[in-house]
């Protein structure tokens, strides 16, 4: 699984790096795992702009702009608060893509709604595109749920930055 998520990551980086894009990651349950895989890979400064780990609901809302309306209606755990940290992260760096994921790795804090092992994820571009994605892992331990994570984060922002055009030159 490393060996995969060590590719993906050069292949977000080398997509993001041929068509002038930046990166900004918004993770709950990942804790940074998504941006920590980005920027293993040296050279990736030209590429990665920010990260936010915003494991609370007060981080989602002070650093994202996640509304207390869709946290109360949706729960921290849900497509649309996943949108909303995308979204929130777009408008809080000079990023061109982000991508947002939000989920309960476990072993505890699940329910039969929002059972242990899944995971929302977003990625959203300036244009105004946002892709949300669900996935329901299963209790197959917290870090395969978060490694696995990692990997679809990966997999959305390598295929969103392939249908994305940078937006103008940006000065590093």
């Amino acid at each position: 699984m490393a060996r995969s998520r060590h590719a993906l990551a050069r292949r977000v980086l080398d997509l993001c790096r041929a068509r002038g894009l930046l990166v900004a990651t918004a993770e709950s349950c990942t804790g940074g795992l998504v941006a920590g895989a980005l920027t293993a890979i040296a050279g990736s400064s030209d590429v990665v702009d920010c990260g936010f780990v915003t494991y609370s609901n007060d981080a989602k809302q002070r650093l994202l702009g996640v509304s207390t309306a869709t946290l109360n209606r949706h729960g921290a755990v849900s497509a649309e608060t996943a949108a909303a940290m995308a979204r929130g992260a777009l408008r809080n760096s000079q990023a061109d893509i982000a991508v947002a994921i939000t989920g309960i790795p476990g072993p505890g804090g699940g329910s039969k709604e929002k059972p242990v092992g899944l995971v929302h994820f977003a990625v959203a571009a300036r244009s105004g595109r946002v892709v949300a994605r669900r996935r329901l892992y299963g209790a197959v331990g917290r870090g395969r749920v978060r490694e696995r994570s990692v990997v679809e984060a990966l997999v959305l922002l390598a295929n969103l930055a392939k249908r994305t055009n940078a937006r103008r030159a940006k000065p590093r």
